[in-house]
């Protein structure tokens, strides 16, 4: 799968090299080709926040012939490459053609926009494939700046909901 391109941002998809490198250090540096030329991406040791843990059965999952997650992408800087955050879907299209989305930034990224920029670029390149027709999110009751994300970019309120890990939560559609 290519990467996605915004004007600061390169969604790079998820690679085995990224999740064996992560697992075997907290930061490191990767070349990443792309069709505009390699990066050299460094990914520091907040990179990737609270997906880490899912991060060795992802890997396992893998199968021998696959180098990458199916859309699931880092978030890296254009300007000085380094590893923002991470955003993918949560699992392929369901029979209605719904695919949910995550995503997170670093906290020293947060609050410059970058979130908006990935979150648009993924649910543009989502809406172009012919199996989704519509693209869900759950944020946490109250959390005011993903809850923002998602209305700058069109997202509705679609109903409540609630989850072990967050609590309550906010529905979207979009």
């Amino acid at each position: 799968m290519p990467p996605l391109f915004t004007p600061r941002l390169v969604l790079l998809p998820l690679s085995r090299a990224m999740l064996e490198q992560r697992l075997m250090r907290p930061s490191f540096d990767l070349r990443c080709e792309t069709p505009q030329g390699a990066l050299d991406v460094h990914f520091p040791p907040q990179w990737p926040g609270d997906p880490l843990p899912l991060y060795p059965a992802l890997l396992a999952g893998l199968p021998p012939d696959q180098d990458e997650l199916r859309l699931t992408f880092a978030v890296v800087t254009r300007a000085a490459p380094e590893a923002i955050g991470q955003i993918g879907t949560h699992a392929p299209p369901d029979d209605t053609g719904a695919v949910e989305i995550g995503y997170g930034l670093s906290p020293s990224a947060r609050g410059r926009g970058y979130a908006t920029e990935a979150v648009g670029a993924l649910v543009q390149h989502l809406h172009g494939q012919e199996r989704i027709r519509t693209v869900t999110a759950q944020t946490a009751l109250g959390n005011r700046a993903s809850e923002r994300v998602l209305e700058k970019l069109g997202f509705v309120q679609t109903g409540l909901g609630w989850s072990p890990e967050d609590g309550d939560l906010t529905l979207w559609a979009h």
